[in-house]
């Protein structure tokens, strides 16, 4: 995953900041070899009793989804903005009250993203039990200063 989605050059990141280093998480998410290997290695980091996954809209969701193929366990997405139209809802999918989530991230540098959705999620009445990262950038420090357990496919910081 990470050599296939690492790439060099002068990018500016989700965060604002600079890095030579960029993860372009489509060129792993889009491949199927690929999203089976990081979904099995994501099923594994599984919260015990995890009865549901949980993702924000984005491209975490191509994740979530295969990690649900891989253990059976239904999805909610949580969207950036609740529906305009419709059921004019933030979260798509049943979410059982007090059931015990997984929420799932491809590639985190802030954990903004992440947490505003395990906040929405938790609101809707999950348990966010766990967050688990494909790719750790930074944003596992975040989350665990918010106090939600971390863990992590790969671990790779800025050093710039």
């Amino acid at each position: 995953m990470v050599e296939a989605s690492e790439l060099h050059g002068e990018f500016t990141l989700s965060s604002g900041r600079t890095s030579s280093v960029y993860f372009d998480k489509f060129r792993s998410l889009t491949c199927a070899d690929l999203l089976r290997d990081v979904a099995h290695a994501v099923a594994g980091l599984l919260a015990p009793g995890t009865a549901l996954l949980g993702a924000p809209e984005g491209a975490a969701m191509l994740l979530v989804a295969a990690v649900s193929l891989e253990t059976g366990l239904p999805v909610s997405v949580v969207r950036k903005q609740a529906k305009a139209y419709g059921t004019k809802a933030q979260v798509e999918g049943t979410v059982d009250a007090g059931a015990i989530t997984t929420l799932i991230e491809d590639v985190s540098t802030t954990g903004h993203q992440v947490l505003r959705a395990a906040e929405v999620l938790a609101h809707a009445g999950a348990d966010v039990r766990r967050i688990v990262l494909a790719i750790d950038r930074g944003g596992a420090d975040h989350l665990e200063a918010a106090g939600y357990d971390v863990a992590a496919v790969a671990v790779l910081r800025p050093t710039e």
